[in-house]
């Protein structure tokens, strides 16, 4: 320990050295046993790998608000990290990175100079397998709450699905299977499909998939059905689809989905939501070929039936021809005998029927006659009326009757004078009467 100094003030306390007072904790607890080879329950945050291969993270606790309520710096040195890192990615399929909750064996140091840490000796992955279990349930249970995970299971499938709607990366080899499978099928069934580029796998995976749903529901009725294909990989690289933002989207999306992402053992959310779950991209082509088949298959059922309708029809008709035609000769000869027996009576009917129709037609001329004989009379008589009406007339209107009624009729040479100022003084005028005329001159 390091010699204290005499104080300049013998009232004041006497102090130590920060050094000397933090080589005192660090001699506590490299004695104690409760803070070494302790496993803790924490979450990782901020994890960086330096160049000497020493790897620094910090240990957090959060409340169930989500407020940190312990946080601790802690590291593995390079000896231990290769060792851990890789026991963890067997187990786990994942890559130890920041965000993950882990059960961690370590032992509390105190370096007098950069102050208290705690050194991780070991990780248990198969906590962090169960918490990732944990919250893929939570998830799962959550869309079972809320009524949702059935959904898209629930929409009716085209009969052939032929308009696929294709999210994946372009270059990814999954994506190129499920092409060449799908346009090498031996049915020769065509398909019309629309690459939705997509990163599938990482932090952009979430929104990246999301957007090409949006765009693919921009023009919704341009497909029968969205194919979400991803190849095979690490389980880690599957983490991004138990997300519930994108479960929920694909499970509330108006046209069936097919999910065909990883291996037959890899299971993700989006496996639970989606109307079809196949196990790779390659088996989500088969899956779509085979709808095409079980069409075509009924499609040649329909076509035997059709063809074993029509033959027995067509024997049928042939029976009811032949039966038909046996019937004609005897049918023929009925209808004769039938025609001619009305002929015959028809025949002695005519003489009478004649007979009556002439003495009918007789009976209405002599009728005729009679209206017209009234009609011709009633005619003349009128127009006997009419003539002697007119005849009174003309005579009423006669200028001999105008005259020997006191009037007299002027004439101007041949003219009749009508008015006193179509004559001059010294005019020689003839003036008719009923009886005679007499000459005059205008004065």
């Amino acid at each position: 320990m390091n010699k204290q100094q005499p104080s300049l003030f013998p009232d004041q306390p006497q102090g130590m050295t920060l050094s000397a007072f933090n080589a005192r904790i660090e001699r506590l607890l490299a004695g104690e046993a409760i803070v070494q080879n302790q496993w803790v329950i924490a979450e990782t945050s901020d994890l960086r790998l330096n160049r000497s291969g020493h790897c620094y993270t910090e240990l957090i606790e959060k409340d169930a608000t989500g407020t940190t309520v312990a946080k601790m710096g802690a590291a593995i040195w390079a000896n231990n990290y290769n060792r851990i890192y890789y026991d963890f990615l067997r187990a786990t399929g994942q890559v130890l990175a920041t965000g993950m909750k882990v059960l961690v064996n370590v032992t509390a140091t105190f370096h007098r100079l950069y102050g208290l840490k705690v050194v991780i000796n070991d990780i248990n992955p198969e906590f962090t397998l169960g918490d990732m279990a944990r919250q893929r349930q939570e998830i799962i249970n959550r869309l079972k709450a809320e009524g949702i995970i059935d959904l898209n299971k629930q929409l009716a499938w085209p009969d052939v699905p032929q308009r696929i709607a294709i999210i994946s990366a372009s270059g990814a080899a999954g994506y190129g299977d499920f092409m060449n499978q799908l346009e090498g099928n031996t049915q020769g069934l065509q398909f019309y499909t629309c690459l939705f580029n997509a990163v599938m796998q990482g932090a952009q995976t979430v929104p990246t998939v999301m957007a090409a749903m949006d765009r693919i529901n921009r023009h919704i009725d341009l497909f029968d059905c969205v194919v979400i294909i991803r190849g095979g990989g690490a389980t880690s690289e599957l983490n991004s689809f138990d997300n519930y933002d994108l479960a929920s989207y694909v499970a509330n999306f108006p046209i069936p989905v097919i999910v065909g992402i990883g291996h037959e053992r890899d299971v993700t959310v989006l496996d639970y939501v989606a109307a079809m779950r196949v196990k790779t991209p390659t088996a989500a082509a088969e899956w779509l070929i085979q709808r095409g088949t079980s069409a075509l298959a009924r499609l040649d059922e329909l076509q035997d039936a059709v063809i074993t309708s029509v033959r027995d029809t067509v024997a049928q008709a042939r029976e009811q021809l032949a039966y038909f035609t046996s019937l004609i000769p005897a049918t023929a000869r009925r209808i004769i005998d039938t025609n001619r027996v009305r002929l015959d009576n028809h025949a002695r009917n005519i003489p009478f029927a004649v007979s009556n129709l002439i003495a009918s037609q007789q009976t209405r001329l002599e009728r005729q006659q009679e209206r017209i004989a009234i009609a011709v009379a009633t005619a003349m008589q009128r127009e006997q009326q009419r003539l002697q009406a007119l005849d009174d007339k003309a005579t009423l209107l006669s200028p001999v009757n105008t005259l020997r009624r006191g009037y007299a009729l002027v004439r101007l040479g041949d003219k009749c004078v009508t008015a006193a100022d179509q004559l001059q003084p010294g005019d020689e005028i003839t003036m008719q009467f009923a009886t005679g005329s007499t000459q005059a001159t205008v004065k």
